[in-house]
């Protein structure tokens, strides 16, 4: 350990060359000169107060090295000096990154300031840069060499009780401290290496930014309003502890959530029906976890931007507890108010390490530091997968937490961003559609699968991965429509659906009630479609309190349901004007048990 408390007020010159074998540099207050700089490479410097950086008083970061401040409240950073911080984003200019600045405009006045693009540079030596070109908004197709970026396609998204859209940015320097934005990549290569690592080397590459200005510091708030998305992230030139961010008893105004745009590499096009894109749900479930991460499916669209259907799954499995420096993501508001970034958030951990990479084509930093495994809190869950018509997935999560309930917990359930698709498949909480869920762990627990079919469209269901939760412990899928039990963990349960939506019919569950062998369901219950009186019986001679009685036809359309039935005998149910045919009844009683029993209706029509 290495730490510098100084008194900067008598300071003319500074000059610091930090190297690998100092683990940290703290001071109260930092001052930077004209003329002088700070090198801190693959470190961290702290700063308890505020840091002053005299015109041409530079901070270099290099080889992940990071800047943290302890203000505990508002910015008062200043001055015409800059901070350059290095990050790469996708090397391909069709493809999106969301980004969020660690910098805004370097000026003499106090506090975090406005960030464009036009402060980009590209990097050629380990403290110069060229000042990126930025092209007319009609201009498409980004450059790597000279560096010149497309302003077509800055835009940023912003959420407040009287807006909710996308808001074209272009090269005006209006992006606010903690405000998202989007940029394309750059076509070509760029064969300058700085720090060992090439600008731009094309192909699956990344494109290297650096950028320079007055370092963000303190609280960052960002407006977000009721069911509406706005796009935030990391504002800081140091790693995020997202799960900090978004548990912060504070920031009960978000979901909790963090969605990650993601869009397919391989589709080169500028076209809107052409592309293929979509958000993975990060959430985070407790602040020491390391969370659950669903990569997204990708998703096409029509000219006019409404979805038009699946493609595959992104596959990628990126970690998400430590959002690495620029790195964008999306919130969801549980109200009009706001949410606060704030230096407690902030953490000296580099991407390189196991917890942390940023959304593009590679990652360059390909080390990973062994004691980033240490005390590693896996969360108990298993990732649910379904194949549609053996050409794409869509995956969820379970998480099997105590800390769950069997409402909608914050930070726990992620809700669907997908609701428009024709095809999907995704867990039933609260009448809505999630992607993960969180279950406190009960054998008898029986967690509603919804899917929305098209005709004749094959589903298959499986379990990929099971993660710090009994090995042992079997997980069926229940087919409601005749009562069958289906061991997902160690093979699958294909079949083919016809249009509709089915938010009724699957549950996972970790028995097989059909194998029981006491108080089975079927002792207490008969079913019998008498035909010549057109009426379905179900007798009940132990008076067992049923919850509901359900017929479906044999592609699981609804045919009626009868609910809130006081207890009896007997039931009786009109079949009369039926078709003839094979039908499904499922009868569930107040102890969630179910029975499902396939009936012959013959009225002679």
């Amino acid at each position: 350990m290495c730490t510098f408390i100084p008194n900067y007020d008598i300071m003319k010159k500074l000059f610091f060359i930090l190297t690998f074998f100092v683990t940290s540099v703290s001071f109260s207050q930092l001052y930077v000169s004209s003329g002088s700089y700070v090198f801190n490479k693959g470190n961290v410097v702290y700063v308890t107060q505020d840091i002053n950086l005299q015109n041409s008083g530079n901070i270099y970061l290099r080889e992940e090295g990071q800047l943290l401040q302890g203000t505990t409240s508002t910015s008062t950073n200043k001055g015409l000096g800059k901070v350059s911080v290095y990050q790469e984003g996708s090397a391909d200019n069709f493809d999106y990154n969301y980004w969020c600045s660690p910098v805004g405009n370097a000026s003499a006045a106090i506090g975090n300031d406005s960030f464009g693009v036009g402060m980009l540079g590209s990097p050629t030596t380990t403290t110069t840069s060229t000042t990126a070109t930025i092209l007319a908004s009609s201009i498409q197709n980004g450059v790597a060499s000279p560096l010149q970026i497309a302003s077509r396609w800055i835009y940023k998204f912003l959420s407040s009780s009287t807006y909710s859209q996308w808001f074209f940015v272009g090269s005006a320097a209006t992006i606010g401290a903690g405000e998202g934005f989007t940029m394309k990549g750059t076509s070509g290569t760029d064969a300058t290496t700085v720090d060992g690592v090439q600008n731009n080397p094309g192909g699956i590459g990344a494109q290297r930014y650096d950028f320079t200005g007055k370092p963000n510091d303190g609280n960052i708030t960002v407006n977000v309003d009721a069911g509406k998305t706005t796009l935030t992230g990391n504002p800081y030139p140091s790693a995020l502890h997202v799960n900090a961010f978004l548990l912060d008893p504070a920031n009960t105004a978000i979901t909790g959530i963090a969605y990650y745009w993601e869009s397919n590499k391989a589709t080169n096009s500028h076209l809107l029906t052409s592309y293929r894109g979509g958000y993975g749900y990060y959430s985070p479930v407790t602040l020491g976890s390391n969370g659950i991460y669903v990569p997204a499916t990708f998703d096409a669209y029509n000219g006019d931007g409404t979805l038009n259907s699946g493609a595959a799954s992104s596959g990628l499995v990126i970690e998400r507890k430590y959002a690495p420096i620029g790195q964008g993501f999306m919130v969801v508001g549980n109200a009009a108010s706001s949410v606060t970034l704030k230096n407690t958030h902030r953490v000296y951990y580099k991407e390189a390490g196991a917890l942390s990479q940023f959304e593009r084509s590679s990652n360059t930093n390909a080390t990973v530091n062994p004691l980033d495994a240490v005390g590693v809190e896996e969360v108990p869950h298993f990732r649910f997968n379904a194949l549609f018509n053996n050409q794409f997935t869509k995956q969820l999560g379970l998480a099997l937490v105590p800390e769950a309930t069997d409402g909608v917990d914050r930070g726990i359930d992620a809700l669907s961003t997908r609701s428009e698709d024709l095809i999907d498949v995704y867990f039933v909480l609260d009448n809505k559609e999630y992607i993960i869920q969180g279950v406190n762990f009960d054998i008898n627990k029986r967690i509603p699968v919804g899917v929305k079919s098209e005709a004749n469209t094959t589903f298959k269901f499986y379990i990929p991965e099971v993660v710090n939760f009994d090995q042992n412990q079997m997980i069926y899928i229940y087919d409601a429509l005749d009562g069958s039990y289906h061991d997902i963990k160690n093979g699958t349960y294909e079949l083919t659906l016809s249009s509709g939506t089915f938010n009724d019919r699957f549950e996972i569950t970790f028995l097989d009630s059909s194998l029981e062998t006491g108080g089975n369901i079927k002792n207490d219950l008969v079913i019998v479609q008498n035909n010549s009186n057109q009426m379905l019986t179900v007798s009940n001679p132990n008076l067992v309190a049923v919850k509901s009685v359900t017929l479906y036809d044999l592609t699981g359309k609804q045919i009626f349901s009868k609910v809130k039935l006081t207890p009896q005998d007997s039931y009786q149910f009109s079949t009369s004007g039926l078709s003839d045919a094979v039908y499904l009844v499922e009868l569930v009683t107040n102890d969630n048990r179910k029975l499902g029993q396939k009936i012959i209706i013959s009225n002679g029509n």
